[in-house]
């Protein structure tokens, strides 16, 4: 195996160049464990943690180490690195963090496709493909539509499924299979190019690990079955995690996401709604909020049938999100602001006390 086999890079290596970072063996991250890393070279993997320098540095979460990330490293001990340097990330998929309000979550970095895999028996919903779609527009990441368990619907079924989808959402490939069958598998494979890294996002019990395990002809993910009682997925996947694949692909799992909050998304938004914001252009004011003006474009096209209400109604909510994300953290850098000021001005006064 090499390092391009992993998805190296020449920029990577002029990047390593320059920051004079070359007695330094460089490695993908390819699994986190709450600040314990794995890290993949091409001789072995190696547990992993981050150097104290680069901890105390850190402006945020963003700034340690993500599944998907290359790093430079110097070994310590048998089978264990330390991680020196993080290289800079081409894309880096983020949604909201849960329960942290302002706050992101890096799902993956350096990813070049998205699997977004919906169950057509329980999980199918077009509104949470357009969430998904919209992270993804906004880390240039290109998505792919895998639709999953079609073994369980009929044919016919399966057509107003993907009929469905099509009215929504425009030039995004659709790509149905089984998990069970191996139908649709093949070109599904298709898709996957060698050096390029594919990221799976969906909801828990869509059947991810299972598709990890059929692309790499492998066990490598404990895969389960819906709960009866909920009908909902259960948690298998519990960290993030890169693999690559035999054909030459790399692919990283996820755990399953029931919320997929919305962060500072504009131009993803306006990717995923083009449709919307074409017609806003042609709004009466430029301020308009396509709720309640007169003159609204968009109002107009929703009512004549030209734009579908469900996506309409989807757009508004996500944009809803989006504005309440930004406010916070512009709440919060003016909350270390002030405290900032606080502490200088306290300073200050010891100082002349002194």
């Amino acid at each position: 195996m090499t390092l391009e086999d992993l998805g190296y890079t020449i920029a990577l290596e002029q990047f390593r160049k320059s920051q004079h970072l070359d007695a330094f063996e460089v490695g993908r991250v390819i699994s986190e464990h709450k600040e314990r890393y794995v890290v993949k070279t091409e001789q072995s993997e190696y547990d992993a943690e981050i150097i104290g320098n680069l901890r105390f540095t850190a402006q945020d979460r963003s700034d340690f180490p993500a599944v998907g990330d290359w790093v430079a490293i110097s070994e310590y001990d048998a089978d264990k690195v330390l991680i020196h340097a993080v290289f800079p990330r081409t894309t880096s998929i983020e949604r909201q963090a849960v329960g942290k309000h302002g706050e992101k979550q890096i799902i993956a970095t350096n990813i070049d496709y998205a699997f977004i895999v919906q169950a057509v028996d329980r999980d199918f919903n077009v509104n949470r493909m357009e969430r998904y779609l919209t992270i993804c527009h906004t880390s240039n990441v290109s998505p792919i539509i895998v639709l999953n368990k079609i073994d369980l619907i009929s044919d016919t079924e399966l057509s107003i499924v993907v009929n469905n989808i099509q009215e929504r959402i425009k030039n995004v490939p659709i790509i149905p299979i089984s998990n069970a069958s191996k139908k649709g598998l093949t070109a599904l494979k298709t898709h996957i190019k060698k050096g390029k890294t594919y990221c799976l996002l969906g909801s828990s019990g869509v059947g991810k690990s299972s598709l990890l395990n059929n692309l790499s002809g492998k066990a490598l993910m404990k895969t389960n079955t819906i709960s009866s009682s909920t009908n909902k997925g259960r948690h298998v996947t519990s960290h993030r995690e890169l693999v690559i694949l035999e054909h030459g692909g790399i692919l990283i799992d996820n755990p399953g996401m029931r919320e997929v909050g919305i962060t500072d998304v504009k131009a993803g938004l306006e990717m995923t709604f083009n449709e919307i914001i074409a017609y806003s252009k042609d709004c009466k004011f430029k301020d308009c909020t396509h709720t309640v003006e007169a003159g609204c474009a968009v109002l107009s096209a929703v009512e004549r049938g030209d734009i579908d209400h469900s996506s309409y109604e989807n757009f508004l909510k996500m944009e809803r999100e989006k504005e309440h994300f930004e406010a916070t953290v512009a709440e919060k850098r003016k909350k270390d602001k002030d405290f900032g000021k606080m502490i200088k001005n306290y300073k200050k006064r010891n100082y002349k006390k002194n």
